[in-house]
């Protein structure tokens, strides 16, 4: 089985961290959850946790410290810029305790991109300047951290301790992410098999089922069952979804058990 940093690709978990008080406020939908869940899933991986932070920078170095310390695989959206509600670097580098630093990569490209755009009529190439001088401010990373491309405008991201970090902006922010996925861990794609299975049942109370899923998870160490009860509607009554997931021939057998189990205990599988 694949292997990175010492752990196995089943033993990898994955998590994001979606940072802007403009999601908590309502102000912007988040977009990143739902593509990084299919990015994840056409490469055979899966999320396992997701944290929503505003821009607090005392709350999000501890949240940092936290997601350090567990050694899961994380990404981190949004709070990267240089304006005062940004403080997604300066809590990375508090939580590693180390200082901020300008990356002479992250210079290189943010000048070019500097002079990209004065070819263009739009500011100045003398890198000196205030504007750009605040430019510069978004390639000062923690000290050990490496770059993460970005195709949009050169203006790079930074991966330090299986820590992905990107912009707020899906258009910068997804290609920077599955280049990462592709370069960075590439090993663990397909690395564990995976299967989803679930079906409808209508007339069985949800609490009438639970015997039985918790049994899917005692004999079948590894695949979890899961319940998702709806109150119906377009042209469908009542109903639960019902499923397992994990490792395909295990999840299988599991699936069979649960629905003759649904079944026994009075389930029927369309609508009355």
């Amino acid at each position: 089985m694949s292997e990175l940093n010492g752990r196995t690709a089943a033993t990898r978990r994955i998590g994001l961290i979606i940072v802007g008080d403009e999601i908590l406020s309502g102000r912007r939908k988040d977009a990143h959850f739902p593509k990084i869940v299919e990015m994840l899933g056409v490469r055979g991986l899966k999320l396992d946790w997701v944290e929503i932070h505003g821009d607090d920078r005392e709350a999000l170095v501890e949240a940092y410290r936290r997601s350090f310390a567990r050694g899961d695989i994380v990404i981190s959206c949004g709070g990267i810029g240089a304006t005062p509600d940004d403080h997604t670097r300066q809590a990375v580098a508090a939580a590693l305790g180390v200082p901020l630093a300008l990356h002479p990569e992250a210079e290189a490209l943010i000048t070019e991109r500097c002079v990209e755009m004065a070819a263009q009529g739009k500011g100045s190439a003398d890198m000196s300047t205030p504007e750009n001088q605040l430019r510069l401010k978004m390639g000062e990373f923690p000290a050990g951290c490496e770059i993460v491309p970005n195709p949009y405008n050169r203006i790079p991201g930074f991966f330090v301790q299986d820590h992905t970090f990107v912009p707020g902006f899906p258009v910068m922010a997804w290609p920077m992410l599955e280049w990462t996925l592709d370069t960075r861990y590439a090993a663990l794609h397909h690395a564990v098999a995976h299967i989803e299975h679930s079906f409808l049942v209508f007339n069985l109370p949800e609490s009438r089922i639970i015997d039985a899923m918790e049994t899917v998870e005692r004999q079948w160490p590894g695949v979890k069952a899961f319940s998702l009860p709806s109150v119906g509607g377009g042209g469908q009554g009542p109903h639960i979804e019902l499923g397992v997931k994990g490792e395909p021939d295990a999840a299988a057998l599991a699936l069979r058990f649960i629905r003759d189990e649904a079944q026994r205990l009075g389930g029927t599988f369309q609508a009355a």
